[in-house]
């Protein structure tokens, strides 16, 4: 990700705290007052400074430029807004949880079959398996007469 209105050539962190209340306001194209409405009400928190000032990260500046997008063009609430990022966040942590679950089922395969080959490896050359289906003769010697 680049900054906003770099053109590109400067490449930045997604989450990097480095617009300032009014740099932020003006990248989204609203006013500081909106933002810090928005952060009261939850819909964009910025990070905090140690001095207490907001932080707008890339992200937050696009964020902020989505609820404006889904107030004005979509006549969303705010309440809705909220809502509607609210449940982005959390299929965005599913989607990340089944790629992790999927990792871990790839290895938990690799090592089944791993351990498969082993238990194949180890089986005796002079014993063949015998398909369920197939009849089973027994052969037996006469016995001996005396």
């Amino acid at each position: 990700m680049s900054l906003p209105g770099s053109g590109g050539s400067h490449p930045v962190d997604a989450d990097a705290r480095v617009f300032v209340i009014s740099v932020a306001a003006e990248l989204a194209g609203m006013h500081a007052q909106t933002l810090r409405t928005y952060d009261r009400l939850g819909l964009v928190t910025p990070h905090r400074s140690a001095g207490g000032g907001r932080r707008y990260s890339p992200r937050d500046v696009a964020l902020l430029r989505e609820v404006q997008r889904l107030s004005q063009d979509d006549g969303v609430n705010l309440a809705g807004i909220k809502r509607i990022i609210e449940l982005t966040e959390q299929v965005s942590t599913l989607q990340h949880r089944v790629t992790e679950l999927n990792a871990q089922l790839v290895r938990a395969q690799a090592v089944a079959e791993q351990a498969a080959a082993g238990v194949h490896a180890s089986y005796r050359r002079d014993l063949v398996p015998v398909r369920r289906d197939t009849a089973l003769v027994v052969w037996r010697p006469k016995p001996r007469q005396r």
